[in-house]
């Protein structure tokens, strides 16, 4: 079972619709991830996600990236990725998968780029961090890329969303 702890900042204005989200786009990220028996499995998984500023962003990449800037996500891992299909047969338990964190004025300057709402690009960004906790990394090769982003794409789908990686018209 996933469970998704999220949290909004002021600057995220509306905070529940940010808690619904982050808990669909997580779902939907472990459902078409490769650890999808984690869904059904009788051990409860936390993510945590959090909706915050640039500043704290920022401070979080420096501290732990060493990239003195803000970015749109940051993801958290709480173990290696491999243990979690041992884990998916767990007869009960809990564990926390990690955290995400997402930056407001990352996320809403690239999805105004993009032209698409900030709730959707947000929603890509919370399948994105999720699936990085799962293991996925797109920095490594070219080949995972291509899988992390085919995973992205499939969840998105199953929430009723578009291609992230398409071109995009921005709108005038």
């Amino acid at each position: 079972m996933i469970l998704v702890e999220a949290d909004a900042d002021d600057e995220w204005e509306g905070g529940t619709r940010w808690q619904t989200l982050a808990r669909k786009a997580v779902q939907s990220a472990v459902a078409n991830s490769k650890h999808s028996a984690l869904i059904e499995s009788e051990l409860s998984v936390e993510v945590s996600v959090k909706f915050t500023n640039d500043d704290e962003v920022r401070a979080l990449n420096a501290a732990y990236r060493n990239k003195n800037k803000p970015t749109n996500v940051l993801s958290f891992p709480m173990f290696e990725a491999d243990l979690l299909e041992p884990l998916a047969m767990a007869d009960g338990g809990e564990v926390l998968l990690g955290d995400v964190v997402l930056a407001k004025g990352v996320c809403a300057s690239e999805a105004a780029d993009k032209g698409v709402p900030v709730e959707e690009h947000a929603a890509h960004l919370v399948v994105h961090g999720t699936l990085h906790l799962l293991g996925y990394d797109h920095e490594t090769s070219d080949d995972e890329a291509e899988t992390m982003e085919a995973v992205e794409r499939k969840a998105l789908a199953a929430l009723g969303l578009g291609d992230p990686y398409a071109e995009h018209e921005v709108q005038t």
